[in-house]
């Protein structure tokens, strides 16, 4: 881990309980972005498609507001949705 992401590592650390379940959905934009990349790299295999159904099983492992988290990653880029809507990617860049 870089000097840099240290930071970031321990930011978003501090946003899980004990149990692994996230706390809250930071309200600040750079917060709530560092937890977006974690999340995608956590949850998420690359090169792997998901379905409606597996996006929400993994993001309501960590939190009750799925479909919350599920919006910001893709907005934010870092869940790919097909045009038809039947599954899900993470993006490359996360």
């Amino acid at each position: 881990m870089t000097d840099a992401a240290a930071p970031a590592a321990s930011t978003v650390s501090s946003l899980f309980a004990p149990d692994g379940r996230l706390i809250a959905v930071p309200r600040r934009t750079v917060r709530r972005e560092q937890l977006l990349d974690h999340l995608a790299r956590t949850l998420f295999e690359p090169d792997r498609s998901y379905t409606e159904v597996e996006v929400n099983q993994a993001l309501r492992s960590v939190h009750d507001d799925f479909p919350a988290l599920r919006r910001y990653l893709v907005e934010g880029h870092r869940l790919t949705r097909a045009k038809d809507g039947s599954s899900y990617r993470r993006a490359t860049t996360a």
